[in-house]
C-alpha cells in the first residue's frame, strides 16, 4: 500500500537548513511531499513538489501573521484546516518535523498528545468529515472570535476590548489562538480526543529540551522508542540557536549534525 501525501506551507524566503531537512526526511521515508505557497519557492529539495496555497485558502487582503513574532503560524493554524478538510488521506505536517519512519495514520487520524490534555498540531491527518475540522474551519472565519480555550485573564481584556468597540483581532491574541489548544478543545468536544498518539510518538523531546539537539545526539536518542515516527525540531526557536549560537552549522555529534550527513543536506 502507497504512503500518504505529505503536505506542507512555506512562504516567503527559501526554507533554510532544518526546513530542508525535515523535508529531504519524508523524501528518503518514501513519502511524496507537497509544498504549498502563494508564491512560488526556491531552493526546495529534489523531489519535493509545488502547489499553490490558493488552491486550498484563497489569498484576499494578506495573511495573517503573529503581530508579536511576524509568524504566518495564525493563517498556516487554518490553512491545515481546510486541507484536511477538502483531501481526505493527506497527512499535514509542519516544516520542522522530521520523518523518522513513514508516516501512517490509522483510520484516517494521526496527531499526537503533548500533555494529557493537549494535542499538538505539528503533525496531523483527520478524516476529511471529521466534526472537528468543520467546527475548527467554522470558528476560524471569525478573526475576532473570542477563544473559550484561552486564559480567563485573556478573556476578560479580549471582552473588554469588544464592548470598547476595539474587538481584538486574533493576530493580536496570545500566540496559538488557531492551534494545538483551539484544536484539542474540539476534539474533546466531538469526541476524537481519544485518537490521539502518545507523545514520544511524535514529540519524543518536549520543547523544553529543545537544546538537546545543539548537544550529544545520544541525548536525543535515548528518548526515542520502537514506535516513535518523527522528531520535531520546534522551528523558529531552533534555527534562531543554530545561527546566533553556532554559525548555522550544527555542532559535531549532535543530532542535527549527524541526520544533516544521513540525507546529504548542507547546513
Amino acid at each position: 500500500m502507497s504512503l500518504p501525501t505529505i503536505a506542507m506551507f512555506w512562504d516567503g524566503p527559501p526554507p533554510g537548513f532544518i526546513e530542508r531537512l525535515c523535508m529531504t526526511s519524508f523524501i528518503d521515508a518514501g513519502h511524496k511531499v507537497v509544498v504549498f505557497s502563494y508564491g512560488g519557492l526556491s531552493g526546495l529539495p529534489q523531489g519535493i513538489e509545488q502547489a499553490s496555497a490558493n488552491d486550498i485558502l484563497p489569498h484576499r487582503d494578506g495573511i495573517a501573521v503573529h503581530e508579536r513574532t511576524g509568524s504566518p503560524a495564525v493563517h498556516s493554524d487554518k490553512f491545515r484546516y481546510h486541507l484536511l478538510a477538502g483531501n481526505d488521506g493527506i497527512v499535514w505536517s509542519d516544516t520542522d518535523a522530521y520523518c523518522l519512519k513513514p508516516f501512517e495514520p490509522k483510520d484516517g487520524y494521526m496527531f499526537g498528545r503533548e500533555t494529557d490534555k493537549i494535542v499538538a498540531s505539528g503533525v496531523m491527518a483527520l478524516p476529511s468529515g471529521s466534526p472537528t475540522l468543520r467546527a475548527l474551519i467554522e470558528f476560524c472565519e471569525d478573526e475576532y472570535a473570542i477563544p473559550p480555550w484561552m486564559m480567563p485573564k485573556h478573556k476578560r481584556e479580549m471582552r473588554a476590548r469588544a464592548e470598547a468597540g476595539d474587538p481584538m483581532h486574533v493576530s493580536e491574541m496570545p500566540w496559538g489562538a488557531w492551534g494545538p489548544k483551539a484544536l484539542s478543545h474540539f476534539l474533546h468536544a466531538n469526541g476524537e480526543f481519544d485518537r490521539a498518539l502518545e507523545p514520544h510518538v511524535l514529540y519524543p523531546v518536549p520543547f523544553e529540551h529543545r537544546r538537546d539537539y545543539f548537544r550529544d545526539a545520544q541525548k536525543t536518542w535515548k528518548r526515542v522508542r520502537d514506535d516513535t515516527v518523527s522528531i520535531h525540531f520546534y522551528g523558529r526557536r531552533v534555527r534562531a540557536r543554530l545561527f546566533n549560537r553556532f554559525g548555522g552549522t550544527p555542532p559535531e555529534g549532535s543530532i542535527l549534525a549527524e541526520l544533516a550527513q544521513k540525507h546529504g543536506v548542507e547546513p
